[in-house]
C-alpha cells in the first residue's frame, strides 16, 4: 500500500443512502468507509483486469474480537 504522502484525495459526493449502506459494510468488514471504498474500487479493478496478479492484494479484515487469536485464551 502507498505511504499517506502518496496517496491522492479527492472529494465525493454520494447518495447518503449509498453512503449510509457503504458505512454499514465497512462497520462489519472493520475498516473505515475510506477503506472499505478503496477494497471495492481495487476489487473492481481486479475484475476489470481479469484477476491480473498485478492488481493490489486487497488487506484481510481482522478477526472478530469474540473469537481469541492463535495462542491466545481458549482451551489449551
Amino acid at each position: 500500500m502507498a505511504a499517506p504522502e502518496d496517496r491522492k484525495s479527492f472529494l465525493l459526493r454520494i447518495d447518503p443512502r449509498v453512503w449510509r449502506e457503504v458505512e454499514s459494510w465497512a462497520q462489519e468488514e472493520l475498516r473505515s468507509v475510506n477503506g472499505q471504498v478503496e477494497y471495492l474500487l481495487r476489487q473492481a479493478i481486479q475484475k476489470r483486469r481479469g484477476g491480473a496478479a498485478s492488481a493490489p492484494t486487497p488487506v484481510p479484515a481482522p478477526a472478530p474480537a469474540s473469537e481469541p487469536a492463535a495462542g491466545e485464551g481458549g482451551e489449551a
